[in-house]
């Protein structure tokens, strides 16, 4: 098992940073077919080998996620993925 974990700064309202992390699960969700829920400031998603959150707070946000054994091997294209897409969502 492997896992992602991620800090992210931002300077959006916390509207715009919910809209912006939204965008995010649903483009991740179209590459990687992950499904996704809110619970609060708390997005949490999931599918067969990945489960992971987003945590909105104040100025950034934190993503952890954990790979299943075949995600695990693709860490650092799924790592760089949600880089590129929190950068160009939340920049």
């Amino acid at each position: 098992m492997s896992t992602i974990e991620i800090r992210h700064p931002h300077s959006l309202a916390p509207a715009q940073a919910r809209k912006a992390v939204e965008d995010f699960a649903v483009k991740l969700g179209q590459r990687f077919g992950l499904d996704y829920r809110w619970e609060g400031d708390v997005m949490h998603f999931k599918r067969t080998g990945v489960d992971g959150r987003i945590e909105l707070q104040p100025g950034q946000l934190f993503v952890s996620a954990k790979l299943g054994l075949l995600f695990s091997a693709m860490k650092g294209t799924i790592e760089q993925e949600m880089r590129r897409v929190l950068a160009e969502r939340l920049s």
